[in-house]
């Protein structure tokens, strides 16, 4: 609001301060109670931001320990890095298996005749479109080629469109020109590559490489088939990448007696007592971005600040949940909870601890015990991960909820905040406009005063001749 002034010429009174007290007094209870709902309200929104992302990382950790079974004390190594790479995964024991790669699997490869023009020759010199129908496992896919359209385009097309569908084409191009090549990202037998349609492309096509096959091999001296390379049930729990076949002893050809690589699932301490530490690290870290949010300060004077979800119900909630499955017991073993081994709830803070003492005496005589009470479908991992579903699932969960309904007020704060400017705007201008009329009004009278008072003073002065 600009000021106005309006101070009285003749009454020497300073209305301009009094618009602007009454203009206050008016405003004041309403804008302290704005202030105040927006200062609160953001900084719950901002707090439950930070426990929604401290809670995401916190689940991420447990699916991470999930699927590499490092929390159950496994580590999976390969004799022969060249021909299989290994990854745990739930389910995973130890053992050792002798791998022979006899032959890995093949995608389909075709190509089309060649352009003498390279990559910009035209593939429809018509008026008309024409279709490319690609074949697959059953499936058509069909490319449609308008009139002027070029081997690149053409190529772009499909790739643009079917990428997602397993299907890549790109141009390979030598001295006497260009040839478009449709490649399969499926492999195994039976996934052959066609060209059909009415373009011209599907004439004189050449399979690139020779059919697709499935991988073989031989696990403990078993005889296996698998359409892809990466084989995700041939051991229970572990993921097996074949990169390349057996080598066969120097000076021998017979494929029988290609050399075995060895892969060993093992348990390891080291590596058990890492992801234990890890998942006490990174429980630690959500009760710290809770308990950071919820505190209440004692400050130097003896008085108390709170924190902006101090008393927070969904806070609780929260913490009780998780705490529930602390506290549960589970495992098939002599060990069924976190205390048995070493990992102690701090009652205060809600914080994990380790006595090195009693989980190094455990990890030595118990290691698949304290693995079991974390692993399966009612393990640890799996309780916290359904205990926590509620808060942290996206756009329905308690924590998202909280964070729309907190935008919204703010949101209506600001509108409550425009309005009430808006109204003081018009309410100063209309008690300016009050105190200007009553100024006119008194100067009206004065003059008037004036005029009466000399008319008087002249009829009492006496004649003179």
């Amino acid at each position: 609001m600009g000021d106005i002034s309006v101070s009285g010429p003749v009454t020497g009174i300073d209305t301009q301060s009094i618009v602007t007290a009454l203009v206050n007094a008016e405003q004041a209870p309403k804008q302290s109670q704005i202030n105040k709902q927006s200062q609160t309200q953001t900084a719950q929104l901002s707090s439950i931001g930070k426990i929604q992302a401290a809670l995401d990382a916190f689940r991420g950790a447990m699916d991470t320990m999930t699927k590499d079974a490092s929390i159950g004390g496994l580590t999976a190594a390969t004799s022969d890095a060249n021909v299989s790479t290994v990854t745990l995964g739930s389910g995973a024991s130890a053992g050792s298996y002798l791998l022979v790669v006899n032959q890995l699997a093949t995608a389909s490869k075709i190509a089309t005749q060649n352009f003498a023009g390279g990559a910009k020759s035209v593939v429809n010199s018509g008026s008309t479109a024409t279709t490319l129908e690609i074949s697959q496992s059953g499936k058509s896919y069909g490319v449609s080629v308008p009139p002027g359209a070029t081997l690149q385009q053409v190529r772009d097309s499909i790739n643009a469109q079917y990428s997602s569908a397993g299907l890549s084409a790109n141009i390979l191009t030598d001295a006497t020109g260009s040839r478009l090549v449709v490649t399969s990202t499926n492999t195994g037998a039976g996934t052959d590559i066609t060209l059909g349609g009415n373009t011209g492309l599907e004439t004189g096509t050449t399979v690139v490489g020779g059919p697709p096959v499935n991988a073989k091999y031989t696990i403990d001296g078993t005889a296996q088939e698998s359409k892809s390379n990466t084989l995700t049930e041939a051991i229970s729990g572990v993921t097996i990448k074949l990169t390349a076949v057996s080598a066969l002893p120097t000076g021998v050809s017979d494929e029988s007696k290609r050399i075995a690589s060895t892969i060993t699932v093992t348990r390891s301490n080291d590596t058990l007592k890492s992801s234990v530490k890890g998942f006490v690290d990174t429980y630690n870290a959500l009760m710290t971005a809770i308990g950071t949010e919820t505190k209440v300060t004692t400050n130097a004077d003896g008085s108390t600040t709170s924190a902006a979800l101090t008393g927070d119900a969904t806070m609780r909630s929260l913490q009780s949940a998780l705490r529930n499955e602390l506290n549960s017991l589970a495992g098939s073993g002599t060990l069924k909870s976190l205390a048995q081994f070493g990992v102690n709830t701090d009652q205060t803070t809600g914080k994990l601890s380790i006595d090195d003492k009693v989980f190094g005496a455990a990890i030595a005589t118990n290691p698949t015990d304290i693995g079991g009470i974390f692993n399966g479908d009612n393990g640890l991992l799996a309780r916290m991960k359904t205990a926590t579903d509620s808060y942290a699932l996206s756009g329905t969960g308690v924590l998202a909820s909280r964070s729309s309904t907190l935008t919204a007020n703010i949101k209506d704060l600001q509108v409550q905040q425009d309005s009430l400017t808006a109204r003081m705007a018009a309410l100063k201008t209309s008690l300016t406009a009050k105190y200007t009329t009553m100024n006119s009004l008194v100067a009206q009278l004065t003059a008037q005063r004036s005029s009466v008072m000399t008319t008087l003073n002249a009829l009492n002065n006496p004649k003179t001749d």
